[in-house]
């Protein structure tokens, strides 16, 4: 059975991009190293955090985005940065011709995107995207863990890692801690 991984780079107070989506230097640790993030791969960060990410994303087998992430990032042009398959939660369809053999799935109900990516990553994990869409994942109890790409700066104000969960939800300690380049990478289990 897959594990349902909510994840994101995060500021530490708690924020995935400011009111206007931009990610500021959320995103900066991606080249500040002398590791290939993946082979080929122009993306380079310290070798802690190429250890540590290399086998998460290795491991996806699918992921939960919203429709807003689809458009802003364009679907990644129908080749996603990690996993072979993405489910977008959206009440509005695919577009019409855009990239038909990537294997993107849209569907309109939080449940019903986790209950498809299941499905598509067999034993794999299942990441879904911080914000709006993965915080009503986790209040609806379908996360088993949380990860988190802490970098140290303070926003202020922006589109919130939870999104609008508004109740009390509680975690396991840390099992992973990595320090990187600019990124402290946590992972946690979601206390049942």
């Amino acid at each position: 059975m897959s594990t349902v991984v909510m994840h994101n780079v995060v500021s530490v107070d708690g924020f995935i991009a400011d009111l206007d989506d931009q990610v500021g230097p959320l995103f900066e640790w991606y080249g500040n190293g002398d590791a290939e993030l993946a082979e080929g791969s122009p993306i380079r960060v310290s070798q802690a955090s190429a250890d540590y990410v290399r086998p998460i994303w290795a491991g996806m087998g699918a992921m939960v985005i919203g429709r807003h992430l689809f458009d802003m990032t364009n679907g990644w042009d129908g080749s996603p940065p990690a996993a072979e398959h993405v489910v977008v939660v959206s009440h509005r369809p695919k577009p019409e011709g855009w990239h038909p053999e990537a294997s993107y799935h849209f569907v309109g109900d939080v449940a019903e995107a986790v209950a498809k990516a299941k499905e598509l990553a067999g034993e794999r994990t299942v990441a879904v995207a911080a914000g709006d869409v993965g915080g009503q994942v986790f209040a609806l109890g379908l996360v088993d863990e949380v990860a988190m790409d802490v970098v140290p700066v303070v926003f202020g104000s922006g589109k919130r890692y939870f999104g609008s969960v508004d109740a009390q939800h509680l975690l396991e300690d840390p099992h992973v801690v990595v320090r990187g380049n600019r990124v402290l990478h946590l992972l946690y289990k979601v206390r049942r």
